[in-house]
């Protein structure tokens, strides 16, 4: 069964990720586009440097070639964003992307975009799912034309659209003043497809850039290739031994960020949120709300109410958080996952972006991460964030689940309770302004529990009353 997360269709390779299920895909899209008349309109497809990656993408290609729909296949590794980014330019109605993004190397997966350069949402999803169930129902043929065939007959055309990506980043960054400042840049793509765009962003804006982890390894190391305190510690001992500005990781597809501040310290995917929040408009003078989803800090909320702005919470998902961009025209939206947008970009996540954004930061405002954040808790308080992932069995989720979202029980909690919402997982929200999230991962079979309080001894606490609680 094809099964879409919040983050697009991942799983197991050799399990569930094969080459008949990946065809399924491709078929299941292909009818949904052929039923909404969009035949006529070609599709993107990239891939990241992740195991059976480009093979992925030809072999979907050459199904939407044997259903006469054109496929533009990017003919080099290439990030995320990218493909969101022709999407919207190209004005085309879907575009897929050959990546398992954070997930352990053993993953990989598709992600599917819409028009607007948007990930595709729940209804979207689902139809999918429903066109590539009737193909396995009805026992309907999954047909593929020969990779060189297809090209020869105009179906698939190879491409590399980098160029006009960053011309676009180019064109909202200010290079100049990133020139003038001689910054010190580290970079670590965690063998990811990050380093080509950003190192050519960060050489055009003359940047002393030093790189590591840029070799391609479909085992990325032997870590996840997500940006954490402990997966940056090569990064960390390069900002501390040789005294850079800052320290910039992306994950396996380049969609979120990771950052090491000046004093070699790993920055919350949170922080980065805030500070990128706090800068834009306090320093370059824009305005409107932020979103963010149900999981990540309210922090935020403080900042838009110091400049009168509102922020906007939803469910855990980037399709949730773009399109709420889109209905409230936010500034900026993001997640503690470490995935961001800006508006005038693109409607969905992109760490090569909000890297130079960053860096920009640094440059304009004459001063280095960790003064720019000082400034924000002297304007608006400190706030903790405690975090801890679980992995459970199917009949541990279950009796879970029943807990939390059927009989929507809660624990002796210590603190005063305002409110609680069940828009995604079971979240509490104390009179002191903290609160406490259980849910499960869309993405991984994790259970998440998040707490933020005033005070970090307390946010521990509630965490350790929830693990006795659900029995973890």
């Amino acid at each position: 069964m094809i099964k879409f997360g919040t983050g697009g269709w991942r799983a197991t390779i050799g399990d569930e990720f094969i080459r008949s299920n990946i065809e399924l895909v491709a078929k299941a899209l292909s009818m949904k586009i052929k039923d909404e008349g969009k035949e006529k309109l070609p599709v993107i497809i990239g891939y990241d440097k992740r195991f059976l990656s480009k093979e992925t993408m030809q072999w979907l290609g050459q199904v939407f070639a044997a259903e006469g729909i054109k496929a533009f296949l990017v003919n080099k590794a290439a990030p995320t964003p990218l493909i969101m980014f022709y999407v919207l330019k190209h004005d085309l109605e879907y575009g897929l992307m050959v990546t398992a993004s954070h997930n352990p190397a053993l993953y990989n997966g598709i992600k599917i975009f819409t028009k607007g350069g948007r990930d595709a949402d729940e209804n979207t999803t689902n139809e999918i799912e429903a066109y590539a169930k009737r193909v396995e129902d009805e026992g309907i043929a999954i047909n593929s034309m020969e990779y060189n065939e297809a090209v020869e007959k105009g179906l698939i055309e190879e491409i590399y659209p980098l160029n006009e990506y960053l011309d676009n980043i180019i064109a909202n960054v200010n290079m100049e003043a990133i020139k003038d400042a001689n910054l010190r840049v580290a970079l670590d793509p965690m063998y990811g497809v990050s380093e080509i765009p950003l190192k050519t962003l960060l050489m055009t804006s003359r940047c002393d850039i030093v790189t590591i982890h840029d070799s391609h390894d479909t085992l990325f190391g032997g870590k996840l290739p997500a940006p954490s305190a402990s997966t940056l510690r090569p990064l960390i001992a390069q900002m501390m031994d040789y005294k850079f500005d800052i320290g910039i990781a992306t994950d396996g597809d380049a969609d979120r960020l990771g950052v090491v501040d000046d004093k070699g310290r790993f920055l919350h995917p949170n922080d980065i949120l805030v500070l990128l929040y706090y800068y834009l408009v306090k320093y370059k003078k824009w305005t409107g709300p932020v979103v963010r989803n149900i999981a990540t800090t309210h922090m935020l909320d403080r900042v838009a109410e110091r400049f009168g702005e509102k922020c906007y919470e939803v469910p855990v998902g980037f399709k949730h958080i773009s399109a709420k961009m889109t209905e409230v025209n936010a500034l900026i939206g993001g997640e503690s996952s470490g995935g961001l947008t800006v508006r005038g970009h693109i409607n969905g996540k992109d760490g090569i972006y909000a890297a130079m954004l960053l860096i920009e930061m640094i440059a304009v405002t004459g001063k280095s991460i960790s003064q720019v954040y000082d400034e924000i808790t002297e304007e608006c308080g400190a706030i903790h964030m405690e975090e801890r992932d679980y992995h459970f069995t199917l009949e541990e989720k279950e009796r879970m689940t029943k807990l939390l979202m059927e009989e929507k029980k809660l624990p002796e909690l210590p603190f005063e309770i305002d409110h609680v919402s069940y828009l995604d997982g079971s979240k509490v929200y104390f009179k002191n302004g903290g609160w406490v999230i259980g849910r499960f991962s869309g993405t991984e079979p994790l259970i998440r529990i998040f707490c933020e309080m005033p005070d970090g001894a307390d946010a521990i606490k509630v965490c350790q009353i929830y693990e006795k609680f659900l029995g973890l």
